[in-house]
């Protein structure tokens, strides 16, 4: 429990903020993971499609400080990456 008037006002920002992130990372696990199962099935048009989405959803979840612009910029890396391999594998 708080002892100071700063310290309870320090824990209900802390309580709103963890809110927030909880939020914007669920969203972002949902993205990623409906354009992975997308490049999985071999839907790599789709696929295609749900990238820009996934980008912006990684850059607004760096914008609001739920996530660092490094993690991020690796995931994006990442996504587009795996794009890219899955059409060789298949050949």
């Amino acid at each position: 429990m708080p002892n100071t008037k700063s310290a309870e006002r320090r824990m209900r920002n802390s309580a709103r903020k963890n809110l927030q992130n909880s939020s914007v990372k669920s969203r972002l696990r949902r993205t990623e993971k409906e354009f992975r199962a997308s490049v999985a099935a071999g839907k790599l048009d789709e696929a295609a499609k749900l990238l820009p989405g996934v980008f912006s959803a990684f850059d607004k979840a760096v914008k609001v400080g739920a996530v660092a612009r490094p993690t991020a910029n690796r995931k994006k890396s990442r996504l587009a990456a795996n794009l890219k391999v899955k059409p060789a594998a298949a050949k």
